[in-house]
């Protein structure tokens, strides 16, 4: 739901993709334009998962399992070009994608609540659980929701 823009950023030094609608201002700089082939581009902004794809980190690959109910809508998602992705026998599906930066990751798997569980990254399925755990602390701290405090 949102537009970005991959550029030659100045101020880092190196390819980053920007989200339009986060840009306060624009201006026109005596600076020529960098010549970037699409292949360095793709390279350097679309190895991982979102936004957070590029910038030379180390690639990883995260597997999530969605439940039955969540399967139907997310097998019809593309989260990344390179993902894969399968049917169990029991109706659950099992999506693959590479990520180099979990931040947009998380996000993306934190709005599928229990639906979603991430298996075969531990250190990806602590933060979430740690996520999760946080966002329970929030409710329960809440006035009026009928938890002993």
């Amino acid at each position: 739901n949102t537009w970005y823009l991959d550029a030659w950023c100045h101020a880092s030094e190196g390819l980053r993709r920007f989200a339009l609608d986060a840009m306060r201002e624009a201006k026109v700089l005596d600076a020529k334009a960098r010549n970037v082939s699409v292949r360095d581009l793709e390279a350097a902004l679309d190895s991982g998962y979102g936004i957070y794809g590029g910038g030379g980190a180390k690639v990883q690959w995260a597997t999530l399992v969605f439940n039955e109910d969540a399967a139907q809508w997310v097998a019809n998602e593309e989260w990344h070009p390179q993902q894969k992705s399968r049917w169990l026998k029991d109706g659950r599906y099992e999506l693959e994608v590479p990520y180099s930066d979990p931040t947009e990751l998380a996000m993306d798997i934190l709005r599928h609540g229990d639906s979603v569980v991430v298996a075969a990254d531990k250190v990806l399925a602590a933060s979430i659980r740690e996520r999760l755990r946080s966002a329970l602390s929030a409710y329960e701290a809440l006035p009026g929701t009928g938890v002993a405090q």
